[in-house]
C-alpha cells in the first residue's frame, strides 16, 4: 500500500543516494594511484585508503542508510514500485548534486529526461494509490 510516508521514504532514498554518490566519487580520488604487487594486496591497501578518509567514510555511511530506508520501505510497497522509483529518483538526485558540486553542466536532453522521470514516477505513484 502506497502512502504519504511510504512515499517520502521513497524520495528519502532517492535524496540519500543521489546526493551521496557525487560525494562518494569525490572522496574516492586518488584510490587509483594505490599500487601494490599482487591482488589480494591491491584490495587490502584500496579498503584502507578509502576508509580511513572522512571525505569518503562519511559519504558512504549516510549513503549506506539510505539503504536501511530503502529496504523498510521495500518491507512495505511492491517490489515493482520500489525499485523504479527509488533508482530513478537516485538519477535525479544525482545530477543535480553533481550539477550543484560544479561537475558538469547539463543540457537540454538531461533536463528532459528529468522531466520524464519524474513524470514516470508520478505515473507508478498515482496509481498505486
Amino acid at each position: 500500500m502506497m502512502d504519504i510516508y511510504n512515499i517520502i521514504s521513497l524520495l528519502l532514498v532517492g535524496f540519500i543516494w543521489g546526493g551521496t554518490n557525487p560525494l562518494i566519487k569525490r572522496g574516492s580520488e586518488g584510490v587509483s594511484k594505490v599500487k601494490k604487487d599482487n591482488f589480494l594486496s591491491q584490495i587490502v591497501y584500496e579498503f584502507v585508503y578509502l576508509w580511513t578518509r572522512p571525505s569518503y567514510t562519511i559519504p558512504m555511511l549516510i549513503n549506506l542508510s539510505g539503504s536501511v530506508v530503502f529496504f523498510y520501505t521495500l518491507s512495505k510497497v511492491d517490489i515493482s514500485l520500489v525499485v523504479p522509483i527509488s533508482n530513478s529518483l537516485t538519477f535525479l538526485f544525482t545530477s543535480l548534486m553533481g550539477m550543484i558540486l560544479g561537475e558538469k553542466v547539463l543540457h537540454f536532453k538531461s533536463y528532459l529526461g528529468m522531466i520524464f522521470v519524474l513524470a514516470g514516477v508520478t505515473i507508478c505513484v498515482s496509481s498505486k494509490l
